[in-house]
């Protein structure tokens, strides 16, 4: 049986703050149990750690990265190595948003799947970026 994870363990956990926090969460994430982090816990986490702890945002990657490469820790619903790819859209700067990664990774994860989008800077490698019902491309 897995566990999902929440924000709220991976920020303590990444961060060490509070450290007695920190700690139950590193004894849950770096124990053996199956754990699952769905995509919306990744882009809260990305988000807290950017915007509240004003982490550096290859930092927050490097750091999302890392944890999701843990081998008792998987993603909900979504291909972990595509998570991964995503996630590395968004280290370079802040063209691609957190939560614009992890929609082109659930588009990936989809045979044929299409984004519509009125977002012009959408990452559109490896699929159909898509502006209008009648299929025009972005």
């Amino acid at each position: 049986m897995s566990g999902l994870l929440d924000t709220s363990m991976i920020v303590r956990y990444l961060t060490g703050d509070p450290p007695d926090l920190a700690e139950v969460s590193a004894e849950v994430i770096d124990g053996v149990a199956p754990l699952l982090v769905t995509d919306v816990v990744i882009v809260e986490t990305a988000y807290v750690l950017t915007s509240v702890y004003e982490v550096p945002r290859a930092a927050v990657v490097d750091g999302l990265i890392a944890l999701l490469s843990k081998a008792n820790i998987d993603t909900f619903r979504l291909d972990k190595d595509l998570v991964l790819e995503a996630l590395l859209l968004c280290r370079p700067s802040g063209r691609v948003s957190f939560a614009d990664a992890l929609v082109w990774a659930a588009a990936r994860s989809e045979a044929n799947a299409a984004v519509y989008s009125l977002d012009g800077r959408f990452p559109d490698d490896g699929i159909r970026v898509l502006r209008s019902a009648g299929g025009g491309l972005s």
